[in-house]
C-alpha cells in the first residue's frame, strides 16, 4: 500500500498541475470562442484526433503493449530494448502516415462526427480546424508509446509531467486569438488565419509534449535506434491481442459518434446546448478520474501484469483490493460535491468573456448529472485492468458492447423524450446509468476468473465512505442555498464563496470525519500529508 502511495502521489501531483493548467486552458478557450457554434465546430474537430488515437493505439497501449513490453523485459536477452525501440519505429511511421490521411479526409470526418451540412458556415470552420489539429496525431502517437515505456520502468513522473506543458503552449496560442481576433465567439466574423491560428497553436502544444517524454526516455537510459526489423516486432501475438481490444474501441467510439451527433442537433436548436457544454463538462468529470484513479490505475497495471504472469492471484485481488479502496477514498466525496456543486465550479471557470454566465450555469448542471457517473466509471476502468493483465482482451469488448449499447439505447430515449435545452444533460444521465450496469457485469466476470474480488469487504469500505461523506454534501448543499438565497444567484464572487465553504471546508470535514472512522485509506493520506507538513 505504502509503495502504492508513494507512487501514485508522484503522479497525482503531476497530473493536479497538468490538470489546473488544463482548467485554465479551458477558461481561455470558452473565453476566446465561447460554447455556441465556432467553440461547437472547435470541440468536433479537436475530439477527432483523440477519437482516432483511442481507436488505433491508446486502449491497445494499456492492455496489450505494457504486459508485452513488461514480458519482453522480464524474458528477452537484452531486458527488451530492442523490442521497445521496434514498437517506437512502428508507432511513430504508422501514425505519421494516418495523420497524413486523416487530415485529408477532414470533411468525411466532420460529417460523420456531426449532423451539420456540408457547406454550413459551422462546417466549413471545423474542417479548417480538423486540418490543422489532425497533425497532431504523429506526435501524440510517439509520446503515447514513450511514456508506456517509461511506466514500465517505473519512471511515472514525465508521463504525468508533459502534459503541463502542452497546456502552456496551447493556453498561449488562445490568448494570442483572444488578442488578435474580433470575431468575440461569432463564427461568422472569424478569419481564416484566425482559424489557422487556433489549429497550429493547438498542434504545437502536443509537439512540445512528445518533445518531453522523449527526453525523459532517454535520460532513463533509453537510447533510441530505429528498428525496421517488424517481424521481430511480435505483431502477430500483438494483433490477436490487440483485435479485441480494438474490437472494443470501435464500440465505444460508435458510442462517441452518436453523442456527438444528437449535442450537435441539440446546439443548432439551442445555441450554447450542444458540443461545447458536453464537452467541458465531461472534462470536468474527467478530472478526479484524471488526477486519482489515471495515477493510481497507471502504478497498477504493470505490477498486477507481474503477479499474473508468476502465477500470484492472491495477489491479484489484494492489489485490486487496494486500488479499488484508495480510489474510493477520494472519488466518493468528489462525486458528491459535483453533484451539488456544478455550476459554482463552471461559474467561475467558464463564465467569461464571449461566454455568458448563463452558459456556464448550464455546463454546471450537466456536470451535476456527470457527478452519478464518477464512482461507477472508476470502477469499470478498474475492472477492465483485470482482465487485461490476464491478456483477456476479449472480454472487455463484450462488457463494452454491452454498456455503449445501453448507452445508445437511453441516449437516443432521453434526446427524444426531453426538451432540446436538456438534451446535453440526458446525454450525461444516460452515460452514468450506462456505466453503473457495465460496472455490475464486469465484476461479476472478473470475480469469476480470479475467484472472488472481495466484493463483501469492498462494499462495506465504500458504505463506510458514503457515510463519511454525507455531513460533506449536507455542508455544501447548504452553501448553496443560503450564498444564492442571499446574493439572488450564482456570480464569480458568489460561486467562490460557495466553493471554499462546501467545497474546501466540505473536503476538510470529510478528512476529519473518515479518519475519526477509522477509513485506512483516508488516514494514510492524512498521515503522509501531515509527516509532510511536519518536516
Amino acid at each position: 500500500m505504502s509503495r502504492m502511495l508513494r507512487a501514485s502521489a508522484i503522479m497525482a501531483a503531476g497530473t493536479m498541475v497538468s490538470r489546473v493548467t488544463g482548467f485554465v486552458r479551458t477558461m481561455v478557450l470558452a473565453y476566446a470562442i465561447g460554447t455556441a457554434l465556432l467553440g461547437d465546430a472547435y470541440n468536433a474537430a479537436y475530439a477527432i484526433p483523440y477519437s482516432i488515437l483511442d481507436l488505433l493505439l491508446l486502449g491497445v497501449l494499456s492492455s496489450v503493449v505494457v504486459p508485452m513490453i513488461v514480458r519482453a523485459q522480464q524474458h528477452d536477452a537484452d531486458g527488451g530494448r530492442a523490442y521497445e525501440q521496434r514498437l517506437l519505429t512502428l508507432a511513430t511511421l504508422a501514425l505519421a502516415v494516418i495523420a497524413v490521411a486523416a487530415a485529408f479526409a477532414a470533411p468525411l470526418l466532420i460529417d460523420l462526427y456531426t449532423v451539420w451540412a456540408p457547406g454550413s458556415r459551422e462546417f466549413e470552420v471545423a474542417v479548417t480546424l480538423a486540418r490543422f489539429i489532425l497533425p497532431q496525431l504523429a506526435f501524440f502517437g510517439m509520446g503515447a508509446v514513450a511514456g508506456a515505456i517509461l511506466n514500465t520502468r517505473d519512471r511515472f513522473a514525465a508521463p504525468m509531467w508533459a502534459p503541463v506543458l502542452n497546456n502552456l503552449v496551447v493556453i498561449c496560442a488562445f490568448l494570442l486569438f483572444a488578442m488578435v481576433s474580433t470575431a468575440k465567439g461569432d463564427i461568422a466574423k472569424v478569419t481564416d488565419g484566425e482559424l489557422v491560428l487556433l489549429g497550429l497553436g493547438t498542434t504545437a502544444g502536443i509537439v512540445a509534449q512528445a518533445a518531453v517524454l522523449i527526453v525523459a526516455l532517454k535520460r532513463a537510459g533509453f537510447s533510441f535506434m530505429p528498428r525496421f526489423d517488424l517481424r521481430n516486432a511480435r505483431l502477430g501475438e500483438m494483433a490477436k491481442a490487440g483485435v479485441w481490444t480494438i474490437g472494443y474501441t470501435v464500440v465505444t467510439q460508435l458510442g462517441f459518434v452518436l453523442t456527438t451527433n444528437l449535442a450537435s442537433a441539440a446546439g443548432t436548436l439551442v445555441e450554447g446546448h450542444g458540443i461545447s457544454p458536453y464537452t467541458l463538462a465531461f472534462q470536468l468529470f474527467q478530472l478526479p478520474y484524471g488526477v486519482i484513479g489515471v495515477s493510481v490505475i497507471t502504478a497498477m497495471l504493470p505490477r498486477m501484469s507481474r503477479a499474473v504472469s508468476d502465477g500470484r492471484f492472491d495477489d491479484v485481488r489484494s492489489e485490486f483490493g487496494s486500488s479499488v479502496r484508495l480510489i474510493c477514498s477520494l472519488m466518493v466525496p468528489v462525486s458528491l460535491l459535483l453533484m451539488v456543486l456544478g455550476p459554482a465550479i463552471t461559474v467561475p471557470i467558464y463564465g467569461h468573456g464571449a461566454n455568458s454566465v448563463a452558459d456556464a450555469v448550464y455546463i454546471g448542471n450537466v456536470l451535476q448529472v456527470y457527478g452519478l457517473a464518477l464512482v461507477p466509471f472508476a470502477l469499470f476502468q478498474l475492472l477492465l485492468r483485470v482482465f487485461y493483465s490476464f491478456g483477456d482482451t476479449r472480454t472487455p469488448v463484450f462488457v463494452g458492447a454491452g454498456t455503449t449499447a445501453v448507452n445508445a439505447l437511453l441516449m437516443w430515449l432521453f434526446f427524444t423524450l426531453l426538451p432540446a435545452r436538456y438534451a446535453v444533460m440526458g446525454l450525461a444521465l444516460a452515460y452514468a446509468v450506462a456505466y453503473a450496469l457495465g460496472a455490475l457485469t464486469a465484476w461479476w466476470l472478473a470475480g469469476r476468473r480470479v475467484q472472488g474480488l472481495g466484493g463483501w469487504s469492498i462494499g462495506m469500505a465504500l458504505t463506510r465512505m458514503y457515510l463519511a461523506a454525507l455531513p460533506t454534501a449536507v455542508l455544501a448543499l447548504g452553501a448553496v442555498w443560503v450564498v444564492t438565497g442571499v446574493f439572488d444567484g450564482l456570480g464569480f464572487v458568489n460561486s467562490l464563496i460557495v466553493l471554499a465553504v462546501g467545497g474546501g471546508l466540505g473536503l476538510l470535514l470529510y478528512l476529519g470525519v473518515a479518519h475519526r472512522m477509522r477509513i485506512p485509506e483516508v488516514n494514510s493520506i492524512v498521515g503522509m500529508v501531515a509527516g509532510r507538513v511536519g518536516r
